[in-house]
């Protein structure tokens, strides 16, 4: 009340007071950091260990299990899985949620160097990240070149492009793709080394006496200090060619003799491919308080700096850029905003006649909208896809304040009262109510504060966006809609009457009484539409009331029974399919595939999409080929390959529309009629998929964890011929390499020391024949015109060994033609695992699959069955699904449990408020209304039931008991006045029929943008959209129809006497008059 009077008696202090608010929003909106998901904050930190040339049970001994072990002394961690692929160890450690990630961060390092000192000579310090949401990629920077080579490309953007990264705030950016780094390479003659009776240790020895690297000294001569540099680093690329290969030998030989030397790159691992040509791309990140917007923008912007740094022949786009997304929402927003406020302006219009009324419910929605990104922004929040969706949804609400308040000034202006009196009495009336229907809508979103994980973090921005707009809409209600009444509506268009000013309920639930009563003759002979409509509502109301009791009890079984049975009919999803025209696909060759054959089956995969929907429809395709080269060994946490097998391809279409099931469907059969061999396996390429899958390649992932892998292998091809039965299942498959073919060298060494060799000659000569020098003898040259110094590195030539016999054939003796590898080893064909999982110690393999035409809860639910299908597993063997089936478990976990608390709140709110328990479970007999209407719409309409569709359902429940509240707060006043129950809820339904339809419409009307789903992410935003509308049509007839009937038979033998215990309260049937006492 006071807020109201201080508004009417210092308007001007009141638009200022507003106007203040709207240009603080409008700087808010001009500096709001901009993403795409809100903060995750996951508790997750990654740790990469390479070691190039280790096998992945060398990687699984010597690294990962010491690494698991030293990790027991960490704090909070919940959770450690690693994978061991050739070289590298990929190590994941989740925390708790309240772990201080910072803090474990430093610790994990720490724990991590400490333990260097027990692994192999040679080994390097891992690379320690926080990866989760905020670190994605957010787009891709691209150099391609018609002249160059991929491996110039990639020296080009490591040493060029990365450090002008450095003057672009908050981006983040891991080692270029698709190229290796710039090396010195010696490649020897395999012939020529037989030849003269040298092994590749020999050439890695010399180069390492006639290259070194020593610091100079100082000579004092006389007044002058001299440094003494030396030639002991060769100075020309050509010189390596004249290195002498024996000490002491009058005619010498010399490398060039028996290799060549080139200025080429190390040993290649994979490829990138951009549009199918061989490129090199940059995966572009951003750091985790920056905003994605500014950080792209910003990067556009050094575009052009950047390219001037590179040669003219280079072309530097950016590509892929995920932050399209948001800023399309944002537009959408603008436009859904302007659309609700039009249809609503006509609805108060179409209702009321008062164009100046509707200008002033219009009025508040910017406003409120604006001061809720002010809010936003006040506590660090961002506008994401989630804010966006809160605020879309608000403006559907918004409009119930302001609404509410108006339509109540007509009636009281209907009344013959003067303006100023009408105004002052409409808000004073409806303030108590409106600010319990506040909290009630505030109350279904509290549980966002006490939710966890991902939905919790997914849940809280849309809330306090909600929350924000709602606290402004309704502060303008009471401030500035009156003060602008004031202003712009004019005098009530009927006869003046003598009005006392009401000064408590019962004077005011009497005064509207008789309006309700006097409202007929004061129309007569000119009765509206609406009147009409009213009427007959009435005659509708009078005719059921006499079966109150069997309707009420029809209604809650009927409708509670209907509700539950359409449940079991809707799917249910994390977040809304989206039929996206971009995705990503992972192409799987026969393990041990080589690099060259894995491309070229790759670009066949290309030409296939191409060919399906035309080249003209290629936005742009990115294909990476082959593993990442063990000097970057961040980049296998963006973009994780287990080997020389795997191709990852990237496809964004343009101009084109299909469905994406149908469309996979059709490039599954085209692949394997054009690359029989190949499997295929659709991932996540949307950022949320990415975030909500956390790290899972599939939406279906089943994990077989125990220490006997044959035992994994059996159950998991049991589990795949079930899966495999089932018609929506695709993509079935073992997602590690279990079948990975090699070569066992088995050394006799007996046989080799009596040939005077040892280990260490075979292991050298080995390395440098099949991989390269620089994993056992570091040796760089100094690149004096770039100032940076690169790797020299001894190697044979993959064209000089690719047979087993080029194999058997190397020398190991030095100076001594025999033996050779042959003479003391066999070397036999076999099969290992090419990746080794553990989940803390235990190993394990994974199944992963695909879904078509059909919804995450029903596959999840058929893997459950055939999990349960097995029987009673052996002991030690543990299977279990994971990924976004259990995220899929646990997000609809915790909205059943925020819904109950949100109703539970609601209750005791409730019944603070009208001192009754049972008035308080009347109001919550809508709930079923609502549940069971946004069920059925989203059923018609073929959503599923998601976070963003419960989100819907739990806001669309506040409305109706907001609604609900409406009614029932007037039915009761009147019913302690008249002491007749059914009576008063007529009269109510009757005095509240206007504003309830007004405020359902309005936000119906407010809705239909969203639900349509037309704009950037609306298929993501539609079922939130979808089931306030359902929710809101159900409980509105509800609200209407059936409630004052439930009322009436609750209330109809309740007291009209006061609940109050106090004796000093006239009311309470407890009062001692002073004379008593």
């Amino acid at each position: 009340m006071n807020l109201i009077r201080f508004a009417l008696r210092k308007p001007i202090s009141i638009l200022v007071l507003v106007a203040g608010l709207f240009f603080f929003g409008i700087g808010a909106v001009r500096t709001v950091k901009v993403d795409i998901l809100p903060k995750m904050n996951m508790p997750v930190l990654y740790l990469a260990h390479p070691f190039a040339g280790y096998t992945p049970d060398q990687m699984e001994s010597y690294f990962a299990k010491n690494y698991i072990n030293i990790m027991l002394f960490a704090n909070g961690v919940k959770s450690i899985e690693t994978k061991n692929l050739q070289g590298l160890t990929l190590m994941k450690v989740s925390y708790y949620e309240d772990t201080n990630m910072a803090q474990a961060a430093a610790e994990l390092s720490a724990l991590a160097n400490r333990i260097q000192a027990i692994f192999p000579p040679g080994s390097q310090p891992p690379f320690v990240i926080r990866f989760d949401s905020s670190t994605l990629p957010i787009g891709q920077l691209v150099l391609s070149s018609k002249e160059r080579s991929n491996n110039e490309l990639q020296d080009l953007a490591n040493v060029y492009v990365r450090s002008s990264f450095t003057s672009i705030p908050g981006l983040l950016s891991p080692a270029p793709f698709g190229g290796s780094p710039r090396t010195i390479e010696i490649n020897v003659d395999p012939a020529q080394l037989r030849a003269h009776n040298l092994t590749p240790d020999q050439i890695v020895e010399a180069i390492r006496l006639n290259n070194q690297t020593a610091p100079p000294g100082n000579v004092r001569v006389g007044d002058i200090n001299y440094l003494t540099p030396t030639n002991n680093t060769i100075k020309e690329i050509k010189d390596f060619e004249k290195i002498p290969l024996f000490k002491g030998a009058v005619q010498n030989l010399y490398l060039g003799d028996v290799a060549t030397v080139k200025d080429g790159a190390d040993v290649t691992t994979g490829y990138a491919l951009v549009n199918g040509k061989r490129s090199v791309y940059i995966n572009i990140a951003k750091a985790g308080d920056a905003s994605t917007w500014e950080v792209v923008k910003n990067l556009k912007k050094a575009l052009p700096k950047i390219q001037s740094t590179l040669p003219e022949d280079v072309k530097v786009s950016y590509e892929f850029d995920q932050s399209v997304y948001v800023i399309n929402s944002v537009k959408s927003l603008i436009t859904e905003g302007v659309i609700g406020a039009v249809l609503t302006g006509l609805m108060v219009i179409l209702f009321l006649g008062d164009r100046r009324g509707a200008l002033i419910v219009i009025l508040t929605i910017p406003i409120s909208v604006i001061s809720g990104v002010f809010f936003l922004k006040l506590f660090g929040q961002t506008i994401n896809l989630m804010s966006l969706s809160g605020l879309a949804l608000a403006i559907g609400i918004l409009v119930d304040e302001s609404t509410v308040t108006i339509e109540n000034i007509h009636q009281h202006l209907d009344m013959g009262k003067p303006k100023a009196l009408a105004i002052w009495d409409a808000c004073k009336e409806i303030a108590l109510p409106k600010l319990l229907i506040l909290l009630c809508i505030l109350s279904v979103f509290a549980p966002a504060f006490t939710m966890m994980g991902i939905p919790g973090a997914l849940f809280l921005p849309l809330a306090l966006a909600i929350g924000f707009s709602m606290i402004t809409s309704f502060l303008l209600s009471q401030t500035f809609v009156p003060v602008m009444a004031n202003w712009l509506m004019k005098e009530g268009g009927h006869a003046k009457h003598d009005h006392a000013h009401s000064h408590n309920e019962k004077e005011a639930a009497a005064e509207k009484q008789a309006y309700s009563e006097r409202e007929d003759y004061d129309n007569n002979g000119k009765i509206s539409r609406f009147e009409k409509f009213r009427m007959g509502f009435m005659r509708l109301i009078d005719r059921l009331m006499p079966k109150r009791k069997v309707i009420g009890i029809g209604y809650l079984v009927g409708v509670t029974a209907v509700a539950i049975m359409v449940l079991g009919l809707i799917g249910q999803d994390v977040f809304p399919k989206v039929n996206s025209t971009q995705f990503q696909l992972r192409l799987r060759a026969p393990d041990g595939t080589r690099l060259e054959r894995t491309e070229e089956k790759a670009v066949t995969v290309l030409h296939e999409v191409e060919n399906m929907v035309g080249e003209e429809h290629i936005g742009i395709s990115s294909m990476y080929v082959g593993t990442h080269p063990s000097l970057f060994s961040v980049n296998p946490i963006y973009l994780f390959m287990a080997g020389p097998h795997e191709a990852v391809l990237q496809v964004s279409l343009k101009d084109y529309h299909a469905d994406m099931d149908d469309f996979k469907d059709e490039l599954r059969a085209r692949i394997k009629k054009a690359v029989p061999d190949m499997k295929v396996s659709f991932e996540p390429i949307e950022l949320t998929d990415k975030v909500l899958s956390q790290g899972s390649p599939t939406p279906i992932e089943i994990r077989l964890a125990g220490k006997d892998k044959k035992r994994n292998e059996e159950y998991a091809e049991k589990i795949m011929t079930k899966m495999r039965d089932v018609d929506y299942f695709r993509d079935v498959q073992i997602a590690q390499s279990i079948h990975y073919p090699a070569l066992d060298i088995n050394i006799d060494r007996v046989k080799a020391a009596q040939l005077g060799v040892d280990m260490t000659d075979i292991s050298r000569s080995l390395i440098a024949s099949t991989s390269s020098s620089r994993y056992t003898e570091k040796n760089t040259w100094i690149d004096e015109k770039a100032g940076l110094a690169y790797s020299v590195q001894v190697q044979v030539p993959l064209d000089k060994m690719n047979t087993k016999q080029d194999i058997s054939e190397i020398p190991v003796l030095r100076n001594s033609a025999r033996p050779v590898l042959s003479d003391v080893a066999t070397i036999t064909e076999s099969e290992t695992h090419g990746e080794n999982d553990n989940v803390g110690a235990m190993p394990y393999i994974s199944i992963t699959a695909n879904i078509d035409h059909t919804n995450l809860g029903t596959a999840s639910n058929e893997v459950n069955n055939i999990i349960a299908s097995l029987g009673e597993l052996p002991r030690g063997l543990f299977i279990e699904p994971i990924g976004l089936s259990k995220v899929l478990s646990e997000t609809m976990d915790s909205l059943r449990v925020g819904l109950l608390v949100a109703i539970v709140v609601i209750f005791l709110m409730l019944s603070a408020n009208f001192q009754s328990f049972k008035v308080s479970l009347v109001i919550l007999t809508t709930v079923p209304a609502v549940v069971l209407g946004a069920l059925l719409l989203l059923l018609a309409t073929g959503s599923t039931l998601n976070l963003q569709s419960y989100m819907g359902i739990i806001m669309s429940v506040g409305v109706s008991i907001a609604n609900a509240v409406l009614l029932v707060t007037n039915a009761e006043q009147l019913r302690k006045v008249s002491g007749n129950a059914l009576q008063a809820a007529r009269e109510a339904a009757s005095i509240r029929l206007r504003p309830i339809i007004m405020t359902s419409v309005a936000m119906i009307a407010g809705m239909l943008p969203m639900a349509i789903g037309h704009g950037e992410s609306g298929e993501q935003v539609s079922p939130l959209g979808r089931a306030v509308i359902g929710g809101l049509m159900f409980s509105t007839f509800t609200v209407l129809v059936i409630l004052p009937l439930i009322f009436a038979w609750a209330q109809g033998k309740a007291s009209t006497q006061s609940v109050s215990l106090d004796p000093e309260d006239e009311e309470s049937k407890f009062y001692v008059s002073p004379s008593e006492r």
